[in-house]
């Protein structure tokens, strides 16, 4: 989870929609997988790997983000979880990039960095953001470089020395709002506007009625590859 955005939503991040339904997306994609240990590549506050960890889905997780201020230790739910500025080789088996490759010039070079100091049988769970046509401040705010279709993506997999697994497009029910909000920025009244992020805290019933509507897509995850506002990506050394 970006910095910027753990500054915002603070302790409410746990209820926001948009993040619990991630964290519910990404243990569906993971249920064919068997994790100890993860890495989290640009973990930020670590939302994604403590979601895990409290889920019992792994042991143990080490966050690196160069924005940490120092390297530091914590307990989540009993298990322990790493905060570090950088890492070199770690013996972890699965690899976290929740939207990470979009903050990146060379995203198949990070990729395939980090494939080089995992354990060969480690699985890749990557997440970035869909469609260019969508690009709005928000993306500004959060210093993207790009946002992808779902073969670009599976392109950068490839080309980083990674098999794809399975990968989907997610979010696709909330497509349509989003792409009218963004798509009015563009008028000509908006156009001259700072960049800043879209994101909320919201209401708890608002916050319930989306994470119930994005619940619905999870049975047929796996399968959409017609749209969404997230791709997601289940890889592993080819």
């Amino acid at each position: 989870m970006d910095l910027k955005e753990s500054e915002l939503l603070g302790d409410t991040v746990d209820r926001h929609w948009y993040y619990r339904s991630k964290a519910t997306a990404l243990r569906h994609m993971l249920r064919s997988v068997t994790p100890r240990a993860a890495l989290d590549v640009g973990a930020g506050s670590g939302f994604f790997s403590r979601n895990l960890l409290a889920n019992g889905i792994i042991d143990e997780a080490i966050c690196v983000d160069t924005g940490y201020v120092g390297d530091f230790d914590e307990y989540c739910a009993g298990r322990p979880i790493h905060f570090r500025r950088r890492v070199g080789p770690v013996d972890v088996d699965l690899v976290l990039m929740m939207d990470v490759l979009e903050h990146v010039d060379d995203d198949v070079a990070i990729l395939a960095e980090y494939s080089s100091k995992v354990p060969r049988e480690a699985s890749f769970l990557i997440t970035v953001p869909a469609f260019q046509f969508l690009w709005s401040a928000h993306d500004e705010f959060l210093e993207h470089r790009r946002r992808y279709t779902l073969p670009q993506l599976e392109s950068v997999v490839h080309k980083a020395g990674l098999s794809v697994e399975r990968s989907a497009y997610y979010f696709a029910a909330v497509l349509p709002i989003a792409a009218a909000v963004r798509l009015a920025e563009r008028l000509p009244l908006q156009r001259n506007r700072s960049a800043h992020t879209q994101l909320r805290q919201h209401h708890p019933m608002v916050n319930r009625a989306l994470a119930a509507i994005t619940s619905l897509e999870l049975p047929l995850l796996r399968w959409n590859r017609i749209g969404g506002l997230s791709v997601f990506c289940l890889a592993r050394r080819a």
